[in-house]
C-alpha cells in the first residue's frame, strides 16, 4: 500500500504564506488521485484541492487564487502552497491519496484510500 508522512504545518499571520508537503512511499505507481483536505475547529473534514491521474488539478472555492497544489511525476511528492491565507483557513489539513488494486508477487491489494496524519495550520489576525 502507500504510506503518508506530511510537514510545513505552523502558525502564521493574516496575509502570510505557509508551504504543505506530503511524502508518498510504498506502491505510489498505483496512485490515482492526491488531494489535501482540511478540518477547521469543530467542523467537518472539507476538499481543498485535488490532482488527478493526468495532473489536472481542481481547487474548492475558497482555495482558488490563493493555493497552488503540485505533484512530482513519480507521485512521491505533494505540495500544497497557500498564499494570503486568513483566519479561516485555520484546521488541520490532511494528505489524501487514493489508487488501483496491483498485483505483488501473485498477491493481489485492492483498491485503497490512505490518510496522512494531518498537520496543524493556525492563522492569526
Amino acid at each position: 500500500q502507500v504510506q503518508l508522512v506530511e510537514s510545513g504545518g505552523g502558525l502564521v499571520q493574516a496575509g502570510g504564506s505557509l508551504g504543505l508537503s506530503c511524502a508518498a512511499s510504498g506502491a505510489t505507481f498505483s496512485i490515482t488521485t492526491m488531494a489535501w483536505y482540511r478540518q477547521p475547529p469543530e467542523k467537518q473534514r472539507e476538499l481543498v484541492a485535488t490532482v488527478n491521474i493526468r495532473g489536472e488539478a481542481t481547487y474548492a472555492d475558497s482555495a482558488k487564487g490563493r493555493f497552488t497544489i503540485f505533484r512530482d511525476a513519480a507521485k512521491t511528492t505533494l505540495t500544497l502552497q497557500m498564499d494570503d491565507l486568513n483566519t479561516e483557513d485555520t484546521a488541520v489539513y490532511f494528505c489524501h491519496v487514493e489508487g488501483l488494486g496491483y498485483y505483488n508477487r501473485s498477491r493481489y491489494y485492492p483498491d485503497f484510500n490512505v490518510w496522512g496524519q494531518g498537520t496543524q495550520v493556525t492563522v492569526s489576525s
